[in-house]
């Protein structure tokens, strides 16, 4: 196989140019501005394809209605549902993300989690790649980035041993909120990579995890994290956005009721 160097010609029959084209399968943004606009993401959704084998992904219909030019602010785990911010224009992306690298954001989670949380609790447990068999798993101890997570108790389920309870990161690492919780013993119901054997979240990665194995170990089809809350400033207007997605709370009351 031969190396291309800078000033080598290509013959132009060698040369094909993938155009990615958004396609819309009925989803629309919760709420629209002139700069942006904010989906409420459901469950086993990417935001983003990782392969031209991806069949769809939020930024298709984030492409669809608003154009090439259009494009995630942030993103969120697929099974996570929720709100995400969109820019609509290259400038208005560049401001918005800059928004996040400083923190300017205040962002509410909902989960349901494993055990009886009865007070409020601040994790500030340091979080770092684990290093063994699952590539994505992090792990939370003394070393590795500074995190912080505060949860709230909103109800408990005493039949099943769950709570519902709000998680506000005070920082963005990857899988923080899924991390902090396990690693104080309140696993989120659903989660297949936390609190599983390494098979499991290995088939769970791989797609290859049967469904209800998948419950039985999980307690759940999908991972109960929602992203429920959004406040931010932009151009001197504060806004806040709150999820219209009930799933959470429906889950949650069918399995007290049960």
């Amino acid at each position: 196989m031969k190396t291309i160097k800078a000033s080598d010609k290509i013959p132009s029959e060698f040369i094909y140019m993938a155009v990615f084209e958004g396609i819309s399968r009925g989803l629309k943004p919760l709420i629209e501005f002139k700069e942006f606009a904010i989906f409420d993401k459901p469950t086993h959704l990417m935001v983003h394809p990782i392969s031209k084998n991806t069949k769809y992904s939020l930024l298709d219909e984030i492409r669809y209605h608003f154009g090439e030019n259009a494009n995630l602010i942030h993103r969120i785990d697929a099974e996570t549902s929720g709100l995400v911010i969109v820019g609509k224009d290259k400038k208005s992306e560049k401001t918005l993300k800059d928004m996040f690298e400083e923190k300017k954001y205040h962002k509410s989670y909902l989960a349901l989690v494993e055990g009886h949380i009865k007070d409020e609790i601040t994790i500030d447990s340091k979080l770092e790649k684990e290093g063994l068999n699952i590539g994505v798993r992090m792990k939370a101890g003394d070393n590795g980035k500074e995190s912080c997570t505060i949860i709230k108790p909103i109800k408990y389920n005493e039949k099943n041993n769950t709570t519902l309870i709000e998680a506000i990161p005070l920082t963005g690492r990857q899988h923080q909120i899924r991390v902090h919780l396990y690693s104080v013993g309140h696993r989120i119901v659903g989660d297949p990579i936390y609190g599983v054997d390494d098979e499991i979240a290995e088939n769970y990665l791989n797609k290859t995890l049967d469904k209800t194995l998948r419950e039985e170990i999980t307690g759940s089809h999908r991972l109960w994290l929602h992203a429920n809350y959004l406040e931010f400033t932009f151009k001197d207007i504060t806004y806040k956005i709150k999820s219209k997605n009930t799933d959470i709370f429906d889950f949650f009351n069918k399995e007290v009721e049960q």
